[in-house]
């Protein structure tokens, strides 16, 4: 059973991607005591000169001007716990025969370690495309260079490295108007005229934290929706089948399988707090000042560690116990996953079976592996999101189920060949 992390219901927030250098701006935050820039002029008379040679402004540079919230950055590095999903569920292990995740997978750390976690795994990383979500250097390079930025050598790109995740990557370099801004020029056209209608922390966070493939040979960085209407496993599903896309074959069973990253972005959206908050208003508290005046942190919590947090709960869960109710949807969503993976296990060894016995055409085998390799990808879709049923309980029981019941349509076929 896949263990309880200690930052609980932590979705860290994305670190968007600048791509042909559009940056779309969304909305200024409030920064009562350091005052945003209202004007251009002021804006310019507050940034500082940027000192990397790649034209970033760095958080130390910023700091400068907003000193608190830069010390809250710092603070991300508190969140360094980690678990290994492998050892917590081997069943997954099976489940990735043949793609790279069945050699390291672990659960995210803060943002502070993205670096040293993406330089550290064991998954192969040939390209500079794996550093997509990890700093504002290779943001940048992106910016600069197009998709050429994608297929460089990651080795070499990780040596010219100097920052991780930081400002630049959710504000560009308008930090000094407050600034939020969509810089995944694929999310920009993915959303279309319908970016002004999601909450910009959600579209910021979402840049990163959402189901996403890179284009084969070019490896750029794609989201396989064009709308809220086609977010969502069932529509992205269709989408990879439209295109003929596929992350691997699995050599054993012989199915063309897809591999789900994280649509923590359209899991929200699609439930009923996705409706009414934002990322920032479960995630980053807002701090006083002995002076009266307030600013959001930027250390990125659990609501559930935070009494500041959990007080917003109540004013719709009234006096439940947050703590408690939460933990008890992970829990149950935890027991669901180990149900189902289990079964997808028994599934793959029946189908390997049935691949080697020779005694199945090509046309047999490739309708059972279909239906199996759907049902990995319902399965994979909740099991790693990171909210582990908190931000959508309800898709998370649905893709559950519809794995389950995908897994028994396969069963049933695979038995009645036998007859």
């Amino acid at each position: 059973m896949k263990k309880l992390l200690k930052d609980y219901w932590l979705v860290v927030m994305a670190a968007p991607i600048l791509l042909f250098g559009l940056i779309v701006n969304l909305y200024k935050m409030s920064v009562p005591k350091q005052e945003v820039a209202k004007t251009e002029q002021e804006a310019a008379a507050m940034t500082p000169k940027a000192a990397n040679p790649d034209g970033v402004i760095s958080a130390d540079e910023w700091a400068k001007v907003f000193p608190d919230i830069v010390e809250s950055i710092k603070l991300n590095s508190k969140h360094d716990y980690q678990t290994d999903y492998l050892v917590d569920d081997p069943y997954l292990v099976e489940l990735y025969e043949g793609y790279g995740f069945a050699k390291d997978y672990k659960s995210a750390r803060g943002h502070y370690y993205d670096l040293d976690d993406v330089h550290e795994t064991a998954r192969p990383h040939a390209k500079a495309n794996c550093l997509t979500c990890k700093t504002v250097n290779f943001t940048k390079l992106v910016n600069d260079i197009g998709v050429d930025a994608y297929t460089k050598d990651f080795e070499e790109v990780f040596s010219s490295l100097n920052e991780g995740i930081s400002c630049y990557n959710c504000h560009g370099n308008n930090e000094a108007m407050g600034q939020l801004t969509v810089t995944h020029q694929y999310m920009a056209d993915a959303l279309g005229d319908n970016v002004g209608s999601i909450h910009a922390a959600n579209v910021a966070c979402g840049q990163c934290h959402t189901e996403y493939y890179f284009k084969p040979e070019i490896l750029e960085c794609t989201v396989p929706y064009s709308s809220l209407d086609t977010m969502g496993p069932e529509p992205e599903l269709k989408y990879y089948k439209e295109i003929g896309y596929t992350d691997w074959t699995q050599e054993s069973t012989g199915a063309k399988m897809l591999k789900a990253q994280h649509p923590e972005f359209e899991t929200f959206l699609l439930g009923k707090h996705g409706k009414m908050l934002s990322c920032a208003d479960c995630h980053m508290e807002t701090v006083t000042r002995a002076d009266g005046s307030t600013y959001k942190s930027h250390e990125l919590v659990s609501p559930l560690e935070s009494k500041t947090l959990l007080e917003s709960c109540a004013q719709c869960h009234g006096s439940t116990d947050m703590v408690e109710f939460v933990h008890g949807i992970q829990e149950k969503v935890h027991a669901r996953e180990d149900e189902v993976g289990d079964k997808l296990v028994e599934l793959k060894k029946a189908l390997v079976e049935a691949n080697q016995s020779g005694k199945w055409t090509e046309d047999e085998l490739n309708e059972v592996r279909e239906i199996y390799s759907d049902a990995e990808w319902y399965f994979d879709w909740d099991y790693v999101e990171n909210a582990e049923g908190a931000h959508n309980s309800e898709l998370a029981y649905k893709c559950l189920d519809t794995s389950e019941e995908m897994i028994n349509q396969a069963m049933e076929k695979i038995q009645a060949h036998k007859v």
